[in-house]
């Protein structure tokens, strides 16, 4: 295999990510589940901290009561293998402590470092799983109920969640969604902001249709307008009160 066949599998793979909610009985071998996890653990970290951990969760009283603080959400009860990403500055705290020094984590720099290495290992995840075959789907209800899933899986101090992936066999695959086209996301030396008038309109037929021609859960919306429904409300503002609970007054 060429390197330009391999590159355009791995290009063709990310390109049709989709999120998969339903699996079969099938379970993912351990030995695959820890081979994507150490090829995810290739994934860039600021100055080298690798400020996360994975909490997987095996047990399935712990699954069903993760999913009910989730929101009832079926899929971490069902999938195969249920992972809780979480920002971390304990294991920094121990690396500090066997120097005689003092860990200075509380900053909000620290706090960003851990959320962006994070979600940097947990993207390595779900295409190393996907290039096996597998499928998953994030989870950001986690944060709904942040302070009784730390005391189910035991976090602490210095240790948050930020979301759960279940990771299965897929028994259903839904159609790709059309993201935004390139022009929305790129600009070019300066930020242009005048060019969404018209991307948006273009865009949000693009969405209609698809939303209209979709298997299941078809409707008549479009992107703005349910972006619009999102944005209109302040979400999750008990997370500033658990962050600081957790250690972070964020400086």
């Amino acid at each position: 295999m060429t390197k330009q066949n391999s590159l355009s599998e791995t290009v063709n793979l990310m390109r049709n990510h989709v999120s998969v909610r339903r699996y079969t009985t099938d379970v993912i071998p351990k030995e695959h589940l820890l081979e994507i996890i150490r090829a995810a653990q290739g994934a860039p970290s600021s100055h080298f901290v690798q400020a996360y951990s994975i909490i997987h969760v095996t047990d399935q009283e712990k699954k069903n009561k993760i999913a009910e603080l989730t929101g009832n959400q079926k899929q971490v009860s069902d999938c195969s293998d249920f992972l809780l990403f979480c920002g971390d500055l304990k294991r920094l705290e121990y690396a500090c402590k066997k120097h005689g020094i003092a860990i200075e984590h509380d900053t909000l720099e620290n706090f960003m470092v851990a959320v962006i290495d994070t979600a940097l290992i947990s993207q390595n995840v779900i295409t190393a799983a996907e290039s096996l075959g597998y499928g998953g789907c994030y989870v950001g209800g986690v944060r709904n109920n942040p302070g009784q899933i730390s005391e189910l899986v035991r976090l602490p101090d210095k240790v948050f969640p930020l979301f759960g992936l279940c990771l299965g066999v897929p028994a259903k695959r839904n159609e790709v969604k059309p993201r935004l086209p390139l022009e929305a996301i790129i600009h070019e030396n300066e930020y242009n902001e005048e060019k969404y008038l018209t991307i948006l309109d273009e865009y949000d037929q693009i969405m209609n249709d698809y939303y209209k021609a979709r298997t299941s859960n078809n409707k008549e919306t479009n992107w703005t307008k349910t972006m619009a429904d999102f944005m209109k409300e302040k979400r999750r503002l008990h997370m500033r009160e658990f962050i600081e609970r957790k250690g972070f007054s964020l400086e």
